[in-house]
């Protein structure tokens, strides 16, 4: 069981990336997902999530608008457009596989974590 995060990479201020989560070993059909990130120096904090068929889509306050989490369930893959890109979006972003089939903004509901990849926008 293994999800592979990729896409970081160093951006100027209103850039854009996006992330890829691509999971092996376990098929991701029936989880919701989330994307989290940690800064140098601050907890780890809740980005945004996907129901099992992305049917629901949350985030969190400072990233609505400009991020979007969607997924391909026939790749096995979620991902992260992430648009606008600031200063303070810089941190290393994780993605993670849910408990259930239930998403969630607390970490501990979540079980299965990538290595994390990282963002850094330069001002």
């Amino acid at each position: 069981v293994q999800l592979q995060a990729s896409g970081g990479g160093l951006v100027q201020v209103g850039g854009s990336l996006r992330l890829s989560c691509a999971a092996s070993g376990f098929a991701l059909d029936y989880y919701a997902m989330g994307w989290f990130r940690q800064a140098p120096g601050k907890e780890r904090e809740f980005v945004a999530a996907i129901s099992w068929n992305g049917g629901s889509l949350h985030y969190d306050d400072s990233v609505q608008g400009r991020f979007t989490i969607s997924r391909d369930n026939a790749k096995n893959t979620v991902y992260l457009q992430m648009n606008s890109l600031k200063p303070e979006d810089t941190a290393v972003y994780y993605c993670a596989t849910s408990i259930g089939s239930s998403w969630s903004i607390d970490g501990n509901r979540y079980k299965y974590w990538g290595q994390g990849t990282q963002v850094t926008v330069s001002s």
